[in-house]
């Protein structure tokens, strides 16, 4: 049985990027985001190797359905038994579960049903590890370096996608999709070390400690959504932040996702000018996040980040307007710049209002609009890029974005909202 967590004992504030158990939270989050890029890429050949392309859409689309599904109930499991438990067990049983399919694919070759099987078991377990990692920073570390934690996160997510996807690529090329799987449980099963040896901070309160919640005083986890839901509703900061991400992410992901390859077609750039676009966009993004882990703290946090939003806005309507993959790609760098810094400040800003026994239920709620509901634009994007063309609907997309940005600086309590000193 593993020993219960130990607290931290009450100490100097330090800087994240030099906190050991801030170390260890962000080498355990690098190794499991960089074994789901391996993940997704083994997965995405495993399923063309099947030889139909039907079952390959059906099993990449497969994951989408139980993360939609069950994202909020992660939420609820990780206020419920403490976010690092939840972590934990996710990413122990993301390990096995892909272990297990390397091996099969070692004696059998993949087939569709095999493919979608696992990729419904990893999105239900991703709907719980989502929320609960999202919940973490708060229980590590104190509220002053909560937006350092941000700007390290998105660092590392960059990172991992970077060094993720290669690793990926070279693993199916010389060993096939059960080497990559493989690899990628290998990574997930590292994280787990480094999880268990956190020390966790307690919740504020007389009568809460270690992983204890308030939502042990409602009877069941319907009461507990529930409750989540009314508090972000009565909350003067955390209702209009959900607002904001849900319009910032419709606006945003269908033009920087699909828009992009259908406008690179149109320009006649190919697969090697896309590269060049979204590695533009990763740079910017990177840069914003290196920025925010330096700075640890950006003054006025609830007016930059409208701001930057409405600026980021004004990135994505010119992309469709420039003629070349260079200006294209410097585009993509001021885009993935300021709308980075949106999103990170967005982030710091709901894990320093919410309360921490609610905030995986508030992150879940953010998440579901990340990886639930904003995916559902893929559709509607390429439909009206078939009709109106790139440059119609990247200026809708971008009036979208927008609109979250102005909504906020329109809202007096957002827009003079600040971080822990």
């Amino acid at each position: 049985m593993t020993a219960p967590p130990t607290e931290a004992p009450a100490a100097t504030e330090r800087p994240a990027h030099r906190d050991p158990n801030v170390l260890r939270w962000l080498g355990a989050y690098t190794a499991s985001m960089i074994g789901d890029s391996i993940y997704f890429m083994a997965l995405a050949w495993a399923a063309a190797r099947t030889g139909s392309a039907s079952g390959t859409g059906l099993v990449l689309a497969a994951g989408s359905i139980p993360r939609a599904l069950l994202m909020l109930g992660g939420g609820v499991l990780a206020d419920r038994l403490g976010p690092r438990r939840v972590v934990i067990s996710s990413d122990a049983a993301r390990a096995v579960l892909v272990l297990v399919l390397a091996a099969t694919l070692v004696l059998t070759a993949p087939t569709v049903g095999v493919l979608v099987v696992v990729a419904l078991l990893f999105g239900a377990v991703d709907a719980l590890f989502l929320p609960a990692v999202g919940a973490l920073p708060p229980r590590i570390s104190t509220p002053g370096q909560l937006a350092r934690i941000q700007g390290l996160r998105a660092l590392a997510a960059r990172g991992s996608s970077i060094i993720g996807a290669p690793m990926g690529g070279v693993a199916v090329a010389t060993g096939g999709p059960s080497l990559a799987f493989a690899a990628a449980g290998v990574l997930f099963a590292l994280s787990l070390p480094l999880l268990l040896s956190l020390r966790i901070r307690p919740l504020p309160g007389p009568e809460t400690s270690g992983e204890a919640s308030d939502t042990e005083k409602t009877p069941n986890a319907w009461n507990d959504l529930v409750g989540g839901f009314r508090y972000i509703r009565r909350h003067s900061l955390l209702g209009p932040l959900m607002l904001v991400i849900a319009l910032s992410e419709l606006g945003f992901v269908g033009p920087l996702n699909l828009g992009l390859i259908l406008l690179s077609e149109q320009r006649g750039w190919g697969a090697a000018g896309m590269g060049w676009i979204v590695a533009g966009f990763a740079g910017g993004a990177a840069g914003s996040a290196l920025l925010l882990a330096v700075r640890g703290r950006v003054p006025r946090a609830g007016l930059v980040m409208c701001l930057m939003a409405l600026v980021g806005a004004v990135g994505i309507a010119a992309l469709a307007q420039v003629s070349t993959v260079a200006l294209a790609a410097a585009v993509a760098a001021f885009v993935g710049l300021t709308a980075g810094l949106a999103g990170a400040l967005c982030g710091a800003l709901v894990q320093t209002a919410a309360d921490p026994a609610y905030l995986g239920r508030v992150t879940s709620v953010s998440t579901f609009f990340t990886y639930a509901i904003a995916p559902l634009s893929y559709p509607a994007t390429g439909a009206a890029v078939a009709l109106w063309g790139t440059g119609p609907v990247f200026v809708v997309s971008a009036a979208v974005c927008a609109s979250g940005g102005a909504m906020g600086l329109a809202l007096a309590g957002l827009r003079r909202a600040e971080l822990p000193r």
